[in-house]
């Protein structure tokens, strides 16, 4: 077999996998560039960071209840269908708010409509490309670990190229075009999934003869599907603490990449162009980070690197923001928590992959996520009306606190002891846990 020959059977076997991440970059790109461009277009428009906060709710708060529903359907319709459907419909609603706004037509109520439905078809969207990342694995014959240590290097990358750009395009010509080329990386992603994957990547995970389904067999609704996962998450303790955790660390990031960010640029003098050097300087050093883990994944205790990257990422960012620190020290500071949070998705994804089987992975991934974004669509409400009530100050300090409490009383927990159980064995072996105690499932 000559050079060239071997050079395209080797990026022929890494299409599912780069097709995947190919689709995630462009997509999570995308949302960070909403993520500067509306708070700021509500914030300068209404001068109100309640508002401000509102509106990251009425996005997040669909988006997370969606999360813990949509799991049986992505396994029952397939990914690679969902996350199509879902990337068209966010170009579609994403493109509306900016043309709303040039026929003077976007009020704030049709706003907080259209990012609610962004919110609710997004959910979907973003786990069922989550669920493909073990078969795209499988199917290029890459460990586990470091096809999750790649999927944080591009989660990374997106949160570096969409706020470094989101901040530009806000402060040159307007968030209206941060929301077009928003839409524009939705289209992109739904193209990838349509053009790049195998044809047979992405199918359903189960399908139900029909006379199950129509007799309400146990085999065959929607609700025991759902009970499977649920059933499966609240048997792991494992899993169930790190949702719990994630839970609360996610509400004080959304409360700071939504509220206190952008407050605090505005209180010091700065502007949306502040906003993405710092937000890019965390996801710079985080990409780095995540470099850093996919390389020597398999050769890392996870959870001494676990809690001390938490222990880097969380507080240090919230008092640095409080101390009224010259810019360049908030970028050093912020940025080494970036470093350190870039060993923590890589670490997060293998833990749960390797222990949910793969015919559950996609409603015991959307109930387990669903717990771990439950605060993000209070982090934005409760951190503009804290700032409102207090102050910025004390509300990044409290926060500070609080996220090093979590972090840190969490660790003490036996169930950490698990984390390299499984480690470097591939996909989890173990079965779904016993359901003859549950109720018969009602009618889906």
């Amino acid at each position: 077999m000559g050079y060239e020959e071997t050079a395209i059977t080797g990026r022929a076997r890494l299409r599912p996998l780069a097709g995947v991440l190919a689709a995630l970059l462009v997509a999570h790109s995308g949302t960070r560039i909403s993520a500067i461009a509306i708070p700021w277009f509500v914030l300068v428009t209404t001068g109100s960071a309640t508002q401000m906060g509102l509106v990251a709710f009425c996005e997040l708060g669909p988006y997370v209840a969606v999360k813990a529903f949509s799991g049986p359907l992505v396994d029952r319709f397939g990914p690679r269908r969902i996350s199509w459907v879902a990337d068209v419909i966010s170009a579609t609603t994403a493109l509306l708010i900016p043309l709303l706004h040039a026929e003077g037509m976007l009020s704030f109520g049709v706003l907080l409509a259209l990012v609610a439905v962004i919110g609710t078809v997004r959910s979907p969207g973003d786990l069922a490309k989550d669920v493909m990342i073990p078969e795209a694995a499988e199917r290029c014959q890459v460990p586990l670990e470091r096809a999750t240590g790649v999927q944080g290097v591009v989660e990374r990358l997106s949160g570096t190229v969409g706020p470094a750009v989101g901040g530009i395009l806000v402060g040159l010509v307007g968030p209206m075009v941060g929301l077009g080329v928003n839409a524009a990386c939705f289209a992109l992603g739904s193209l990838i999934i349509a053009a790049a994957l195998p044809r047979d990547m992405g199918r359903p995970q189960e399908r139900p003869a029909a006379k199950t389904v129509a007799e309400g067999g146990k085999d065959g609704g929607y609700w025991h599907s759902f009970r499977q996962g649920f059933a499966f998450l609240r048997s792991d303790p494992m899993l169930l603490t790190l949702s719990v955790m994630l839970g609360i660390t996610n509400l004080l990031d959304a409360a700071c990449t939504a509220v206190l960010i952008p407050m605090w640029a505005k209180e010091s003098g700065h502007g949306p162009s502040e906003i993405g050097l710092v937000l890019a300087a965390f996801s710079i050093a985080a990409t780095v980070g995540s470099f850093v883990a996919a390389a020597i994944a398999h050769r890392m205790r996870r959870r001494p690197v676990f809690f001390l990257g938490w222990l880097v990422a969380g507080a240090p960012r919230f008092l640095i923001l409080a101390s009224g620190a010259p810019l360049w020290v908030v970028a050093v500071v912020i940025g080494l928590g970036g470093f350190g949070g870039g060993f923590l998705n890589p670490i997060i994804g293998a833990v749960t992959y390797e222990r949910i089987p793969p015919e559950l992975v996609g409603r015991v991934r959307g109930i387990g996520e669903a717990l771990t974004w439950a605060g993000i669509p209070l982090g934005g409400l409760l951190g503009g009306a804290a700032v409102a009530g207090v102050g910025l100050a004390p509300v990044l300090v409290f926060a500070g606190v609080v996220y090093f409490l979590t972090t840190n009383l969490t660790g003490l927990r036996p169930e950490w002891r698990e984390m390299d159980r499984h480690r470097g064995n591939g996909r989890s072996g173990r079965s779904l846990p016993a359901t003859s105690a549950e109720p018969e499932p009602s009618a889906s």
